[in-house]
């Protein structure tokens, strides 16, 4: 029996989720899922990137690495592969 909570797999929030490197610049999004481990993990978390938190992707830099976002009023830079770990579900964008 699996141990950590994991959303059920095939769920319909499955399917309007994708990873933070994915985002377009001026993209909006919520967090889902903070993924990675030990001390990657608990970085992103400490820099206020958790779960349910609202995220603008600002902009990338010009070889698209690293992009810089806004969370909190805060802004934050991640590489590519940081924000690869973290899953988001995109704002819609009518709305």
């Amino acid at each position: 029996m699996n141990s950590r909570a994991e959303p059920p797999a095939g769920t319909a929030a499955d399917a309007a989720t994708v990873t933070l490197k994915d985002l377009r610049e001026g993209q909006r999004a919520v967090i889902v899922r903070v993924g990675g481990g030990g001390s990657l993990r608990r970085r992103l978390l400490e820099m206020g990137l958790r779960s349910g938190t609202a995220i603008h992707v600002e902009k990338y830099a010009p070889l698209r690495d690293p992009l810089e976002l806004v969370v909190n009023d805060c802004h934050v830079s991640l590489r590519v592969s940081e924000a690869a770990r973290i899953t988001v579900e995109p704002e819609d964008p009518a709305g």
